[in-house]
C-alpha cells in the first residue's frame, strides 16, 4: 500500500477535499468518481498508479463527503464541475492531467475534455457514454428503463427520502444487488450521512435535465486528446451499446469490455482496468 494523504483544496471558490498520492513529480493523474461514491472508489487504482510513478489527485467532487456542498441545483451543471477539475490541476501547479471518470465522474470528464482541451493529456472513460450516445439512448424504449431514477431524482424533496430512508436502504441494496462487500457499502453512506450530501448527489441529475428542458444544453466539441472506454458490461443502468463514443467527435477512441464486470468496474475488476489504464497512459 502506497502512502495517501488527505488535504482541501481551493480550486475557484470551491474547497475540494483530495486525497493524494504517488511522487509529487510524477505525471498527474485526476481520478473523478460517481454517483453515490467518493474518493475511496479509487483506491485500487490510486496504489497501482502511485507505485507506477504516478502523481495522484483523487477529490471527492463537489457536494460530497469532505468536499464544500454549494446549495441549488445550478450549482451541479457540469461547467462548474468541469471547471472544479480545471481549478485542481492548476491549484496543483500542472497546466495538464490524463483524466479518468466513471458514472458522474465520468460525465465531467467528458465535459473537461470539451472544455478544457488543452489540459486533457489523455482521457479514460468508465461506464457512462459520450453525451451524444447518452441522448441517443433515451430516445430507447430499453435505455429508457434502465434510466428510471434519473426521471425520479427530478422530483422535489422525495428522492432525499427515499434515499436516506430505513438507514439508506436504497444505497445498501443497489451495491448488495451487484455484489459489492457489506463493508465497502458502509464507507459510501457513511459519506452520505455528510450533510447536504443527499441532496447534492441528486442535484447532479436534476441539474442535467432541466437545463436539457431549458434549452440550455451544454455545448459539445470534439475531443482530441486519446480516449479510452472502459465498459463492465453488467451494467444494470446503461446498455454496452452505448459504449463506443460518435467517431466524428472523439476520432481517437478504443473501447475494451469488461463481461463480467458489473457498473462499479474499478472495483469489480480492479486488476484488469488498472491494467488497461496503466497501459493507455504509458503509451
Amino acid at each position: 500500500m502506497t502512502l495517501t494523504t488527505h488535504r482541501q483544496i481551493d480550486v475557484g471558490g470551491i474547497r475540494l477535499h483530495v486525497a493524494e498520492a504517488g511522487p509529487e513529480d510524477g505525471s498527474l493523474v485526476v481520478f473523478l468518481h460517481g454517483f453515490p461514491e467518493f474518493w475511496w472508489s479509487w483506491r485500487h487504482q490510486i496504489d497501482a498508479f502511485a507505485m507506477a510513478g504516478f502523481r495522484v489527485a483523487a477529490p471527492d467532487l463537489r457536494g460530497y463527503n469532505e468536499s464544500d456542498k454549494p446549495e441549488g441545483v445550478r450549482a451541479y451543471e457540469v461547467e462548474a464541475l468541469a471547471g472544479d477539475v480545471a481549478g485542481l490541476i492548476r491549484a496543483l501547479g500542472r497546466t495538464e492531467a490524463t483524466i479518468v471518470g466513471h458514472d458522474w465522474g465520468a460525465v465531467v470528464a467528458w465535459s473537461f475534455a470539451m472544455f478544457h482541451g488543452a489540459m486533457t493529456t489523455r482521457l479514460a472513460i468508465l461506464n457512462v457514454p459520450h453525451p451524444v450516445a447518452m441522448l441517443r439512448g433515451l430516445r430507447t424504449l430499453r435505455q429508457l428503463r434502465k434510466s428510471w431514477y434519473v426521471f425520479a431524482f427530478q422530483l422535489p424533496r422525495l428522492p432525499e427520502w427515499a434515499i436516506a430512508r430505513n438507514d439508506f436502504a436504497f444505497i445498501r441494496q443497489t451495491f448488495a444487488a451487484d455484489g459489492v462487500p457489506a463493508a465497502d457499502i458502509e464507507r459510501y453512506v457513511l459519506a452520505l450521512r455528510q450533510p447536504g450530501a443527499v441532496s447534492a448527489a441528486v442535484n447532479y441529475y436534476r441539474a442535467g435535465i432541466r437545463r436539457g428542458f431549458a434549452g440550455r444544453q451544454a455545448a459539445i466539441s470534439p475531443i482530441a486528446a486519446p480516449v479510452l472506454v472502459i465498459w463492465g458490461d453488467r451494467d444494470r443502468y446503461l446498455g454496452s451499446e452505448l459504449a463506443t463514443p460518435p467517431a466524428d467527435l472523439v476520432p481517437n477512441a478504443g473501447v475494451v469490455h469488461i463481461p463480467e464486470a458489473s457498473h462499479w468496474v474499478q472495483t469489480a475488476a480492479p486488476a484488469q482496468v488498472n491494467q488497461l489504464l496503466l497501459d493507455f497512459v504509458r503509451c
